[in-house]
């Protein structure tokens, strides 16, 4: 059993009680890693995605250990990465909210991309041979042309995407400069039940089980026009980790190559719930827009289908159901089911449950 501990490769994720890290947790989980995640302390619980596999750490053949850091502070991140010894650093950890960076532009930079840099002077300095995974973001094109591949010019347009843009620049200096294993995933619009409540998929669901409970009857939402690649987080986590299995450190972009607007997500979501047309309870707030608007984002990911084998299954319309099933058995109400199925059908060994 020692023995077998001793072989199992660990992985250190940024970001573990965020949507994507505890979906990464899971998945590294399944795949027989030993995982460590770095988690800010705070006074009330955050740790709501994670402790459904939280461990105590006292028992035996224990696979998760939590501990307690801020991408802000570099002796600490350096402390924890000696510590650890991983082989592999998925930094998923961020102030990611695009809204919010306009409201705190100096924290987002500070934690975006400082953050990544701190991480990456740890590897350097630890002179382990540590594979290093950035979480780029689809956000960096900005208001370049679509489709938007790896060669497709940056034009953030807003303090988060500014800061990814510098986090996956000084992803590759630290790859060419130093040798690190080092890949940037540009990740599209990917969701889930798991989503943050703030951001705008998990808050029109949420949203139609609190109305469908009697419980409210509005929502407010900003820019209905904007749009966007999304898919089903679980998915992208498997792409994250198949970019630290390769033979060479690489970017590569991540996205289901459709496009729809948030006026369609209302769309599909509300009818599906029955609760029908979803002007009846939708209202334009001024509040959030944003100061500079991206207005198409759709992924070209021929080098990930290629290169990675990676292509996703759930696409636009799967992602509305599952989300929406999820929010309304959260309130005891009874969901259509259509997303639930989908689950079984596309994927027949799920590695994590069902929310």
């Amino acid at each position: 059993m020692v023995e077998e501990q001793e072989n199992r490769k660990k992985a250190l994720i940024t970001g573990i009680t965020g949507q994507d890290g505890s979906y990464l947790a899971e998945f590294l989980i399944y795949k027989g890693y030993e995982v460590h995640g770095i988690i800010r302390r705070a006074s009330t619980f955050n740790t709501q995605r994670i402790d459904h596999i939280y461990q105590d750490p006292h028992a035996n053949n224990v696979r998760l250990f939590n501990h307690y850091g801020d991408l802000t502070d570099a002796g600490n991140l350096e402390k924890i990465i000696n510590q650890v010894k991983p082989d592999e650093i998925y930094h998923l950890g961020a102030q990611s909210h695009v809204r919010v960076s306009f409201d705190m532009p100096e924290f987002t930079s500070n934690t975006v991309a400082l953050g990544t840099l701190r991480i990456l002077e740890a590897i350097k300095n630890s002179s382990r041979p540590i594979k290093f995974y950035n979480a780029a973001s689809s956000e960096m094109f900005g208001s370049s042309n679509p489709p938007q591949n790896e060669e497709t010019i940056f034009h953030p347009r807003s303090p988060y995407a500014a800061a990814k843009v510098f986090s996956y620049e000084i992803t590759r200096v630290y790859r060419e400069s130093y040798g690190i294993f080092a890949c940037n995933g540009i990740l599209f619009n990917h969701e889930s039940p798991r989503r943050g409540e703030t951001f705008v998929t998990r808050k029109i669901t949420r949203a139609i089980a609190i109305i469908k409970a009697g419980l409210d009857k509005k929502i407010y939402l900003g820019n209905l026009d904007a749009k966007r690649d999304w898919g089903y987080s679980p998915e992208y986590i498997e792409a994250m980790h198949l970019m630290l299995q390769q033979d060479k450190p690489a970017d590569y972009v991540i996205g289901t190559g459709e496009t729809h607007t948030v006026k369609e997500f209302l769309e599909k979501a509300f009818e599906y719930s029955g609760l029908g047309d979803w002007q009846n309870y939708v209202e334009i707030d001024p509040a959030y827009f944003r100061p500079a608007e991206v207005e198409v984002l759709i992924a070209d990911a021929k080098k990930s289908k290629k290169e990675l084998s990676w292509t996703p299954k759930i696409k636009f319309d799967d992602l509305v159901k599952i989300m929406v099933d999820s929010d309304m058995r959260a309130l005891k109400l009874t969901p259509p089911g259509e997303g639930d199925k989908i689950l079984k059908e596309k994927f027949s060994e799920k590695w994590w449950r069902v929310d």
